[in-house]
């Protein structure tokens, strides 16, 4: 089974007792591994952080909400942070053996039924967005709770995706997401001067022109005497960390302001850190199988335990020529899957960029910002499928031979089929989503201008090419399915619709 990671926000920094509940109610859930709690009392805000099986993250979610709910009147909270809701933000991030679109499903699960058992307003945003405007989180909080009472009874823009045109009267409303992971990343200045900070971060966040998928705003840290710099890195692949503090540095040398540290709150994953390491040190061709530990959990990790283990380096997120001399190695992974959606992922990014001109900056209709921001949904998702595809192939090789091992194990070669059919159908989706772009971009193609002729073509190629290399790895991979005799009738048939014989 898939695991997600959930990362709810609630809106109490301060109270042990009501922060303890909360955590609590999602730990009672069986199943459940709660891996971090930060809580911070400027702030007045508290993230928990927990992983499991659907079910599980969902049942989660749900209890650690309704004590939320109960426990938190937003009509005495005051706080630094933005909130609308006293269970400000529940995201739900796809891991290992899982995908963003069951995370999206999973999300307006969890939406409807705290719309419907707990009587709070449910908005979504990032990847569950239901409206091309709520992607953005900011934008789906904007007015906070105070600005919402009124809004959300009056503007049409404003009614939720779930429950009453209501908030509640002392929980507010809550923003549910799917999302990949999000570095909660802080920087404090030599100065108490909140103005600069907010200057700053002004500066640096994607809204206002600075950093893709940075969210950043300027507080005032009193117990410390401190400005901060405080962000949410929302895709540490397209913005890593040390491009978010050359740019926080650079613009602080603008007021006479230095740097005086950073801090990361909460999680954060392996690759981010190395990015870090790698530009700093200039490792301009380092090969992260190198790394100590990874090489002994790639080894030994999970043997005699019945653990699956670490998950591989991320492709997606490392420099391209490191991905480029991995699908060079002779290794079956990365293969010609991950080299599909990759393909399809730049067929994406080239589309976007060819709408995105379609009009003078900030101002695109609003068809083709809704076509823009269903690409860029797309773009992730194969994102997503560069490494998915590789862990894929990787499974069934391990399952493979754990069934060698033990022939007469009927759950080992149900695990082997499992993987087998999951190899399959990651290209499918693969394929099934350059076919997605390929139709945005054929639509939108009249109203792109003639100086981008030779980028559409590009677009269409990469995504032809991954739709290609994508459907002849899912029939590969399905004839292997057929040859061991398991059921494969409706992979045969999405095969068969996207163009492939069966």
């Amino acid at each position: 089974m898939g695991l997600f990671e959930c990362v709810p926000n609630f809106s109490d920094g301060q109270r042990a007792d009501v922060i303890r509940a909360v955590v609590a109610a999602a730990e009672a859930v069986p199943g459940v591994a709660v891996l971090d709690l930060e809580s911070d009392a400027s702030h007045n805000r508290s993230v928990l952080t927990f992983v499991g099986e659907a079910e599980v993250v969902l049942e989660a979610a749900f209890q650690a909400t309704r004590v939320a709910v109960e426990r938190i009147d937003l009509n005495h909270h005051k706080g630094e942070h933005p909130r609308m809701g006293a269970m400000d933000v529940v995201p739900f991030i796809p891991l290992r053996g899982s995908t963003m679109e069951e995370a999206v499903a999973l999300g307006r699960r969890f939406g409807v039924r705290a719309a419907r058992e707990l009587h709070v307003p449910i908005y979504y945003y990032g990847a569950a967005a239901t409206r091309p405007e709520r992607a953005d989180l900011p934008k789906v909080r904007e007015g906070q709770f105070e600005g919402l009472r009124e809004a959300i009874r009056t503007d049409p823009n404003r009614a939720p995706d779930e429950g009453e045109k209501a908030v509640h009267p002392t929980a507010g409303a809550i923003a549910v997401g799917a999302r990949p992971v999000l570095v909660a990343y802080n920087i404090y200045l030599t100065t108490p001067d909140v103005a600069v900070a907010k200057k700053i971060a002004k500066a640096i966040r994607g809204r206002d022109g600075g950093l893709a998928e940075v969210r950043a705003l300027g507080f005032e840290i009193k117990e410390r005497n401190r400005a901060q710099v405080s962000m949410n890195m929302t895709d540490v692949r397209r913005t890593p960390l040390h491009r978010a503090f050359e740019l926080v540095r650079s613009e602080a040398d603008r007021y006479g302001v230095g740097l005086e540290e950073s801090e990361i709150v909460g999680l954060v994953p392996e690759d981010a850190l190395l990015d870090a390491a790698e530009h700093y040190l200039k490792l301009n061709h380092f090969d992260r199988h190198l790394v100590l530990e990874r090489r002994v959990q790639e080894k030994l990790g999970g043997k005699g335990s019945g653990a699956a283990g670490p998950a591989p380096p991320s492709l997606a997120s490392g420099s391209v020529e490191n991905f480029l001399s991995a699908l060079a190695a002779r290794s079956a992974t990365p293969g010609g899957g991950s080299a599909a959606a990759l393909s399809g992922a730049m067929g994406c990014a080239l589309a976007e960029m060819v709408l995105r001109y379609t009009s003078p900056a900030g101002q695109l209709a609003p068809e083709v910002s809704s076509k823009v921001g269903e690409l860029s949904g797309v773009r992730a998702k194969l994102a997503l499928g560069i490494d998915e595809d590789a862990r894929s192939y990787d499974a069934v090789r391990a399952a493979r031979s754990a069934m060698k091992s033990s022939p007469q194990d009927p759950a080992a070669r149900e695990r082997y089929l499992d993987a087998l059919r999951r190899a399959a159908l990651v290209p499918l989706e693969t394929a099934e989503l350059c076919g997605t772009a390929t139709a945005v971009l054929s639509e939108m193609r009249s109203r792109i201008k003639p100086i981008f002729l030779s980028d559409v073509v590009t677009a269409e190629a990469l995504l032809r090419a991954g739709t290609t290399g994508a459907l002849a790895n899912a029939e590969i991979n399905l004839a292997t399915l057929r040859e061991v005799g398991a059921p494969a009738d409706d992979l045969a048939e999405r095969l068969a619709r996207l163009g492939k014989p069966q």
